[in-house]
C-alpha cells in the first residue's frame, strides 16, 4: 500500500475539506482493545488535543491523555473503532503528544466498509491494510495520507510492539446516509448526509466544521466560535457545502451554551455551483450569493427556526452563513429536499439512520382572499422569528437565555423571578368609537382536521386595526380534567400587502407551547386561535 507523509505545516491544505471520521463526537467509539493497562483507548478519539498530566500517577502509573498498553509485548497491541460514520479514507493523524520514551515506535491501520455489520474481532477475515506500518517519534503528530478509493465501517490501529500513542484521527468522505424517499426533507448540511464545512473566515475559538455535527454538544468548545472584533462593520461567515444539491425550505441556527458570546443578528446566502471551486484562494466573496434570510436577530443559548426566502424551485448547493459582528454559534441545520436527478444516482440509503425532520405543515388553499395556493412549515416559535409581527411572553429558567436587553429582578421575596415589561399594550381607537381594550377568555376545541400526510388548510385570516393582541394559555378549565391536555398551538402570521391584504410573502406559522404567550402587533394578520391536542403535536 503506497502512502505519503505530510508536513504538519501543510495539514489545513491537505485535510481542511475532509471530516475527521473517528471522531466521538460524530460517534466514533472504541469497540475492543488489547491492552490499556496505564492509559485507556477510548482517549484517542477525543475532540480536544492531548494535554500534560506530568507529575499525576495513579493506581498503576503516570497519567496520559493517550492510549498506553504494557512493556515487553513480543508481537504488538490493537484497538479496533467503529468509526462515527462509513467513509471514504483520505489519511491518518497519529499523535504521540506527551509520550516522550514511552512513545509507539511503529503503528499500521487496516479497515474493512460494512455499514451493517455488527462489532469484528481482531482475527476478522475482512481486515485489509490502508496504511502500512510506518516509524512514529515521540511527543508529535503524524500525518500521512493514502490513495483514494479505501472505504472503511471500522479500522484497527495496531502499534508494533507496544507504547502510547495519545490521539488517532482518521480524516476522509463521508459515505452519505440520506431519505430514500426524494421527496422526504432533510438536513441537507449534515454530517451524516455528507456535508462539509469548506471555508470560514476565522475559527480562533471553535472550528467550523463542528456546525454540522449531530446533536447540540455538550460546551462552548464543540462549536464554531470566531475573535472578538473591534472594527465597525464587521462580520464573519461559515460556508457550507450541502450533502446534495437541495430545495432548501428552513434553517435552524443553534446558539446552545453561547450566552455572552453569541452573534448579535445573522443572514443566509445560497448559492450553485456546477463544479468544484478552491475556496481559498479569494473565491468566496466573488460568487453570486443570494439572499435566502435577511439579516435578523439571534438571542443566547437557544435554537432559531427560520422560514426561507427566495428558494422555490432553485437548487442550490452550498449555503453561506455571516454573522454580525462576531461571535459564536453550535450547530446550523438547513432543512430541504433533494432534486430527483440526485435521488437516483449512487446515495446510500438507510431510512433509520437518515436525520428526522417532523413538522405539522399548513396548506394554503386557493380562495379569493388568500389568491394562492402552496405549503408552508411550521416552525417552533421564537422570539427571534417572531420579532415581525409582534412579542413572544414567556419566562426563562436561565436568565442568561433571556433576549438580550430584557430587565430580570426577584420578586414575591424572592419566591419569584419578573420578566419586565416583555410587551406593552397599545390602542389607537378613534375618539368617540365607543371601543375599549380589556382582557377576555377563550375556551377552544382541539384542531381535528390535519390530514394523514400532516397538513391542514389556512381558510381564514383577521387582524385587528387598532390595538395589539395578547393570547396566552391558560391550561384545562376550571374544575374539569382534559383527557388529552393541549400541550401546542398554531400561530399563523403575516403582514399587509400593497393591496392591503395578507402578503403571501411574509406568511409565517408556528408552533407555540402552553409555556408561551404571544402578543400580535397591531394590524398583523393572524389564523384565529388554534389549539393542537397532545397527539397532533409537532416533533
Amino acid at each position: 500500500m503506497v502512502f505519503e507523509v505530510v508536513n504538519l505545516a501543510k495539514f489545513s491544505e491537505v485535510f481542511a475539506s475532509t471530516t475527521e471520521l473517528s471522531s466521538c463526537a460524530l460517534g466514533g467509539r472504541v469497540v475492543s482493545v488489547s491492552d490499556e493497562f496505564f492509559a485507556e483507548a477510548f482517549h484517542l478519539l477525543l475532540v480536544e488535543p492531548a494535554t500534560s498530566l506530568k507529575g499525576q500517577f495513579g493506581p498503576n502509573g503516570a497519567l496520559y491523555s493517550g492510549w498506553e498498553s504494557r512493556r515487553h509485548n513480543p508481537t504488538f497491541d490493537w484497538c479496533i473503532i467503529k468509526l462515527g460514520t462509513s467513509g471514504t479514507i483520505v489519511g491518518f493523524d497519529i499523535d504521540t503528544g506527551h509520550f516522550n520514551g514511552n512513545e509507539a515506535p511503529q503503528a499500521s491501520v487496516d479497515g474493512f466498509y460494512d455499514p451493517t455489520s455488527e462489532d469484528p474481532d481482531k482475527n476478522d477475515a475482512r481486515w485489509t491494510e490502508i496504511l502500512p506500518k510506518v516509524n512514529l517519534g515521540p511527543n508529535s503528530r503524524h500525518l500521512f495520507t493514502v490513495p483514494p478509493g479505501s472505504r472503511a465501517t471500522f479500522v484497527k490501529l495496531n502499534m508494533y510492539p507496544d507504547g502510547g500513542i495519545a490521539r488517532f484521527r482518521v480524516y476522509g468522505h463521508v459515505i452519505p446516509i440520506v431519505p430514500e424517499d426524494p421527496l422526504k426533507s432533510f438536513d441537507l448540511a449534515h454530517v451524516y448526509a455528507g456535508g462539509r464545512v469548506v471555508l470560514t473566515s476565522d475559527q480562533h475559538f471553535g472550528v467550523g466544521a463542528n456546525l454540522i455535527l449531530p446533536g447540540r454538544g455538550k460546551n462552548m468548545g464543540d462549536g464554531w466560535e470566531t475573535k472578538r472584533s473591534r472594527l465597525p462593520g464587521h462580520k464573519d461567515w461559515a460556508i457550507i457545502q450541502l450533502s446534495t444539491p437541495g430545495y432548501l425550505e428552513q434553517v435552524e441556527i443553534d446558539t446552545n451554551h453561547f450566552k455572552g458570546n453569541f452573534p448579535d443578528s445573522c443572514e443566509v446566502h445560497a448559492l450553485h455551483l456546477d463544479k468544484e471551486v478552491d475556496w481559498r484562494v479569494g473565491r468566496a466573496e466573488d460568487q453570486d450569493w443570494k439572499v435566502v434570510l435577511p439579516r435578523i436577530k439571534l438571542g443566547p443559548h437557544r435554537q432559531h427556526f427560520f422560514q426561507l426566502e427566495n428558494v422555490a424551485g432553485v437548487l442550490y448547493t452550498h449555503v453561506k452563513v455571516t454573522i454580525h459582528p462576531d461571535g459564536g454559534i453550535k450547530r446550523v441545520r438547513v432543512i430541504g429536499r433533494r432534486s430527483r436527478k440526485e435521488a437516483s444516482e449512487g446515495v446510500t440509503t438507510i431510512e433509520e439512520e437518515s436525520p428526522k425532520v417532523k413538522d405539522i405543515q399548513l396548506a394554503l388553499t386557493k380562495d379569493q382572499s388568500l389568491k394562492n395556493s402552496k405549503v408552508l412549515p411550521v416552525l417552533p416559535l421564537t422570539p427571534e422569528a417572531f420579532a415581525p409581527f409582534g412579542q413572544v411572553i414567556q419566562a426563562y429558567g436561565d436568565h442568561a437565555a433571556a433576549p438580550k436587553g430584557i430587565k430580570i429582578t426577584p420578586a414575591n421575596g424572592g419566591t419569584a423571578d419578573k420578566f419586565h415589561k416583555l410587551s406593552l399594550l397599545a390602542q389607537s381607537y378613534p375618539v368617540g368609537a365607543g371601543a375599549t381594550t380589556g382582557i377576555s377568555v377563550y375556551r377552544c376545541q382541539p384542531l381535528t382536521d390535519i390530514a394523514m400526510d400532516g397538513t391542514c388548510q389556512l381558510k381564514e385570516l383577521e387582524r385587528h386595526a387598532f390595538t395589539n393582541q395578547v393570547f396566552v394559555p391558560m391550561g384545562k378549565g376550571f374544575g374539569e380534567e382534559l383527557t388529552h391536555p393541549a400541550e401546542k398551538y398554531l400561530v399563523v402570521v403575516t403582514k399587509s400587502g400593497m393591496d392591503d391584504k395578507p402578503d403571501l410573502n411574509s406568511l409565517r406559522a408556528f408552533t407555540a407551547t402552553t409555556a408561551q404567550g404571544i402578543v400580535y402587533n397591531t394590524g398583523i394578520w393572524h389564523r384565529p386561535i388554534t389549539v393542537l391536542e397532545k397527539v397532533c403535536r409537532s416533533t
